[in-house]
């Protein structure tokens, strides 16, 4: 067990991750770093052979070519023409989008149009779905017709604008989303989250984010997901187009730089770790890592009750904790203030060093931080600042 604490800057932490596409990459660049990984589907994606939407709209464009067509993704891209090969369509299509402006979003589906055999007519450096737009109304799109593939995120204001500026749009549905066949595991991971079970939820598209929202709302504990999410655990997207439909309820998200899967775990290896509560305490470190602790370094078998008890206890060090309150945070105590005794005595044997909780009689508890470590700490943060 201690090889485990030590693998990694997110190990004792726990990441829910809510991603259909690319989940199990997610998942392990997490496990690879030390996470805990819960992962439950917000959203599947409708098999692209399958979509009669996409169908339809492939062949509005085959008999009408547009002037332009915009492609998002290169995994779009290449599932669409794979889609249109089965249907018996893929000569039809190449030949379509070799006779219209072609705009590639980036370098990677310029890659992907190149693979196909065919040329784009432009492409930005910047990946930026505005710069695509800013270009398209320089040039001017009155009764210009545009296609522009679609690929399960939002693209905010960039169809609107195209109509506002008297533009035909057709949009291809590519990876068109919908309700998971088993909602059990996004239920499960809704629960986890309202208790407290997860470090960081992270997001890799705005549908899964409104789906999950959306989710809690229909079960009647939207209100209380919120709070969990505003106040004690962490939100990562992967980009602000991801975060938009938790911003608009009132929820702060991180984000990387860069809007690449990558980035966004090292965000959260950077994140995690800093939100750690490390606490001099009788002469010993305590380091609480989202729900592992460790004692001088070495890990302790904390039960989930425990945990409880020490994030209530830790919330201000060397303060007096009432039973009642300790008795609300433990999971399922119900009214029976010996189930605290009972908890704290686990915890201190789990911990291995018993002084490191003091019981004050008639009172509570409280961990015995070491008042010169804590003066000798608040001199440096002093400093520092």
């Amino acid at each position: 067990m201690h090889d485990d604490v030590q693998q990694g800057p997110l190990a004792g932490f726990t990441v829910g991750v809510t991603a259909a596409r690319r989940a199990d990459e997610f998942g392990t660049l997490l496990r690879r770093r030390g996470a805990a990984v819960l992962h439950a589907p917000a959203l599947r994606i409708v098999p692209l052979a399958d979509d009669g939407e996409l169908l339809a709209a492939t062949r509005e464009i085959i008999d009408s070519v547009p002037d332009a067509v915009v492609t998002t993704t290169a995994v779009g891209l290449r599932g669409w023409i794979e889609a249109a090969g089965g249907w018996g369509l893929g000569d039809q299509l190449l030949e379509t989008l070799r006779g219209t402006d072609l705009l590639a979003r980036g370098p990677k589906v310029k890659g992907a149009v190149r693979a196909a055999g065919l040329t784009e007519t432009w492409s930005p450096s910047s990946e930026s779905m505005a710069e695509v737009l800013d270009r398209l109304l320089a040039e001017g799109v009155q009764g210009r017709r545009i296609a522009v593939q679609l690929h399960g995120e939002p693209l905010p204001g960039f169809v609107e604008s195209l109509r506002a500026a008297g533009a035909e749009v057709v949009p291809v549905p590519v990876y068109r989303w919908v309700d998971p066949e088993d909602i059990t595991p996004l239920d499960q991971l809704i629960d986890t989250t309202l208790a407290r079970g997860l470090d960081a939820l992270a997001f890799t598209s705005a549908p899964a984010a409104a789906s999950f929202l959306g989710r809690a709302e229909k079960r009647g504990l939207l209100p209380e997901l919120l709070g969990a999410l505003r106040d004690d655990v962490l939100v990562a997207c992967v980009g602000p187009v991801t975060a938009l439909p938790l911003q608009a309820r009132g929820i702060g998200t991180v984000q990387p730089e860069r809007f690449r899967l990558s980035p966004l775990v090292q965000l959260l290896c950077e994140e995690l770790p800093s939100r750690a509560v490390v606490l001099p305490i009788s002469g010993h470190r305590l380091e609480i890592r989202g729900h592992a602790v460790t004692v001088d370094g070495a890990p302790c078998p904390v039960s989930p009750a425990g945990m409880a008890l020490l994030h209530t206890l830790a919330r201000r060090p060397g303060w007096v904790v009432s039973r009642a309150d300790l008795l609300r945070a433990l999971p399922g105590s119900g009214t029976d203030e010996h189930a605290v005794e009972t908890a704290v005595a686990r915890l201190r044997t789990a911990l291995g060093t018993p002084r490191l909780i003091q019981t004050v009689v008639k009172r509570g508890y409280r961990l015995a931080v070491d008042p010169a470590a804590e003066r000798g700490s608040n001199r440096t943060a002093d400093a520092a600042g």
